[in-house]
């Protein structure tokens, strides 16, 4: 199946930590971020975010129970230039994933949630602590669309939205 969007994101929870990867490439290189990637042609959102979990964090669909969460949309300099399917992950607490664990992306490390969500901490991409705690405790799908300007994070807004991943392609523009 052919998606709207050409990314996805997954912010998986152990706990009160949330699995962070520290990017080596763009976007958002040298900030912590969730698990995700690009989806492949005929790839359906979750496929793909089932398939980057595997990838990135050896982490196999019967080890954690996945979630979809709306999307993250973004508009540069005026542009808008796309977005990404929004994941969560609940890994078993009593499931070992021990880390650091170095990685082609990256490095993968376990994250306080309250570290995170720390207004003075810049070392996280931007736009995580805008929707990270609707991601975690709210049950409802939103649109998250953030709006930069010369590099910085200016304004958000988060909309409530009622579609699957697979049923969003239709849902912009």
């Amino acid at each position: 199946m052919k998606s709207r969007l050409k990314y996805n994101i997954c912010f998986i929870k152990q706990g009160d930590h949330i699995l962070l990867l520290n990017r080596e490439k763009p976007s958002w290189m040298g900030c912590w971020n969730g698990v995700g990637g690009k989806l492949e042609p005929e790839e359906s959102p979750t496929q793909s975010m089932i398939r980057e979990i595997s990838e990135e964090a050896n982490l196999t669909e019967a080890d954690y129970e996945l979630f979809y969460k709306g999307i993250v949309t973004w508009t540069v300099d005026g542009q808008d230039l796309g977005g990404m399917y929004l994941y969560a992950a609940e890994l078993p607490t009593q499931f070992p994933y021990p880390t650091p664990i170095k990685t082609t992306e990256g490095i993968l490390d376990w994250k306080q949630l309250d570290w995170i969500l720390n207004p003075r901490n810049q070392g996280v991409a931007s736009n995580i602590p805008i929707f990270l705690n609707a991601l975690i405790y709210d049950p409802a799908c939103y649109e998250h669309h953030c709006v930069y300007s010369d590099g910085k994070l200016i304004r958000h807004n988060s909309t409530p939205i009622k579609m699957v991943a697979e049923q969003l392609e239709a849902f912009r523009h």
